[in-house]
């Protein structure tokens, strides 16, 4: 109230000192107007803004020594100033107008327009404050996306999609990528891309799950890759394979899947042909670390004893055999050949022995000697295989291997 009130004294000065200018006949009420300006002046008191403001001001402007200089009919002479023929009273309230700042009809409408911002202390009624929202605060920092994603699209597309938040958070970085990332500008064409290499439907959601930062990736980049591979002979179907069983083939580069196909040919000793089948079936041998991979092929050369020849028939057979433990990988070696005296080329014949549980090779082997049908040499009667040592259900094992029930077993198992 208080500013309206000097935007209005303001005004009433401004109109009663052009007024004096142009009709120095109503001085004298004019200058007891201006008088009245200095403090409050009612409303009743102001002329119609449509009938005076625009040229009255306008005339207050010419005739305002202090923000326009006098034209050039006063300088020679010709033309004589109203100012001149004004009484003493009006000249002193002149003075005091000219100090005030040069104001057009536009500012000072606005003025009169303004409307007082709103109090945080204003009173509302009841019906005003229930239909106020309270929009939920975005939190400046957490360690689970599960905050976010009532704030973004993105999240909340990519949960429907199947993608499980709480492990992507996991990732290192993996949160922070996806709160920076829109899903119609960014993520669409990946999820588009990833179904024209192979990718199931009902598959992206893991396949993002274990691998997040392929949303961030160039998409002509990922294109490029999938190029390289179909240059190498790899089909459709084989490419899709591969992208679904390692998530981050297509984060790596060109020289980067070139260099580990030339590793494991030429370590190896590998054709092409059996390359490929190699990767075609591991995938992973492609993205994983080659140190675990040097080491194991160490081990099988220098402490098992296996010949280059024989450990490239493992591998080709067994490709897990090359990221095993090395171990596991030695005491499986241990027991099968020192214990159950299985020699280098029954071992090389059947490696997938060694992706078994020693403990199930333990107790099988014990309960056949139990039974003295332990027999592992194909030129002797009932010879038994190490895959049907290894590979058969308790059942079948019982029942066609060691010719007993799974209760005898069961009761062997317990008296170890």
């Amino acid at each position: 109230m208080a500013l309206w009130a000097r935007q209005v004294s303001r005004g009433c000065c401004l109109l009663q000192t052009a007024r004096a200018a142009e009709f120095p006949g109503r001085l004298r009420r004019c200058s007891s107007t201006a008088r009245a300006c200095r403090g409050f002046a009612p409303l009743t008191l102001l002329p119609s803004r449509n009938d005076v403001l625009p040229w009255r001001l306008q005339a207050y402007r010419h005739v305002s020594a202090g923000s326009c200089s006098p034209p050039d009919s006063a300088k020679d002479g010709s033309f004589s100033s109203p100012e001149s023929n004004l009484p003493s009273p009006v000249k002193q309230e002149q003075a005091k107008a000219e100090t005030l700042p040069d104001l057009n009809a536009k500012i000072l409408y606005e003025d009169w327009d303004d409307i007082p911002p709103s109090s945080a202390l204003e009173e509302i009624s009841e019906e005003e404050a229930v239909q106020i929202i309270a929009e939920p605060l975005l939190p400046l920092q957490s360690s689970t996306l599960r905050d976010y994603v009532d704030h973004s699209e993105t999240l909340a597309k990519l949960v429907h999609l199947g993608v499980d938040l709480s492990q992507v958070e996991k990732r290192q970085k993996a949160g922070q990528l996806l709160l920076t990332l829109d899903f119609e500008k960014d993520i669409r064409k990946i999820l588009l891309f990833l179904k024209d290499v192979g990718v199931e439907d009902n598959q992206l959601g893991p396949f993002l799950t274990k691998n997040p930062y392929i949303l961030g990736e160039d998409l002509e980049a990922l294109e490029t890759r999938v190029a390289y591979l179909e240059s190498k002979k790899f089909g459709k179907a084989e490419i899709a394979q591969m992208v679904s069983r390692a998530p981050y083939l297509l984060l790596f580069s060109v020289e980067r899947l070139d260099n580990r196909l030339g590793f494991f040919k030429n370590e190896l000793g590998l054709s092409v042909k059996k390359t490929k089948d190699l990767v075609i079936r591991l995938p992973r041998l492609l993205t994983g670390k080659l140190e675990p991979v040097k080491e194991n092929l160490q081990v099988c050369q220098i402490e098992l004893g296996f010949q280059r020849n024989e450990i490239q028939e493992i591998v080709f057979k067994t490709p897990k055999i090359l990221t095993a433990s090395k171990k596991r990988l030695k005491q499986t070696f241990d027991y099968l050949h020192n214990i159950m005296g299985i020699p280098h080329h029954m071992l090389t014949r059947f490696p997938q022995v060694f992706n078994s549980k020693l403990l199930r090779i333990k107790e099988r082997h014990m309960f056949l000697r139990f039974l003295g049908r332990a027999q592992y040499d194909p030129a002797q009667p009932s010879y038994i295989s190490l895959d049907q040592l290894v590979s058969l259900p308790d059942e079948v094992f019982c029942t066609e291997i060691a010719k007993a029930s799974i209760q005898d077993f069961e009761k062997f198992l317990k008296t170890l």
